[in-house]
């Protein structure tokens, strides 16, 4: 059985989805954790079902290597297989992302590389594209850069907003996720080790 942690920042949509295929007695996986860098509303999740959650704030300490630090204590608490960013609104710190990548993934509400950062939907929008989409990927020391395990393409309507548009992304990005999870934890899927993020141009 795989033991899975994630990382939230918000309402936990995708978390929820989560947790509930895990409650399906053949999904190969189970959430052992849920952390937030915030008191995000999606700790309710799993706190209903028993599941231990922890928050660990930016502001609580001195820098992000610090933050870094202890949030990866608070990972390893949990010997996780794989750890899962979901809706998770803070770049994570490279001490992170080098402990425990490529067992992290993030989701993203565009067709990486198109759009990537936090507004990507927004930014899919501003652009005047006909489709974007929503990927799962691993996390890298870039801003969702890491390689793409899967992806699907959503169009765009005539009329969308980013909220209308937003909405219809979440279904997608959430189906992925659980298939991902699955795949990874009955071994059809194999991880690849995350590229290393370019150097900033000077």
């Amino acid at each position: 059985m795989l033991r899975v942690v994630v990382l939230i920042s918000g309402a936990g949509t995708n978390l929820r989805a989560l947790l509930e295929a895990a409650d399906e007695p053949d999904y190969p996986a189970r959430v052992v954790a849920v952390g937030a860098d915030v008191e995000a509303d999606g700790l309710a999740f799993a706190e209903e079902r028993g599941i231990p959650g922890f928050v660990v704030p930016l502001g609580a300490f001195p820098d992000r290597d610090a933050w870094g630090a202890e949030l990866l204590a608070q990972v390893r608490a949990w010997s996780p297989d794989l750890t899962v960013l979901s809706g998770f609104m803070r770049l994570v710190p490279p001490v992170v992302v080098d402990a425990l990548a490529p067992a992290l993934l993030n989701t993203h509400p565009a067709y990486l590389p198109e759009f990537p950062g936090a507004h990507g939907v927004r930014d899919a929008l501003a652009a005047g594209v006909t489709q974007t989409g929503a990927s799962v990927i691993v996390v890298d020391s870039g801003v969702d850069t890491g390689p793409v395990l899967v992806q699907e393409r959503v169009p765009v309507l005539p009329g969308d907003t980013e909220s209308t548009l937003h909405e219809r992304i979440k279904p997608v990005e959430r189906r992925l996720l659980i298939d991902v999870v699955r795949r990874i934890a009955d071994g059809s899927l194999q991880l690849p080790e995350p590229r290393p993020a370019a150097a900033p141009e000077r």
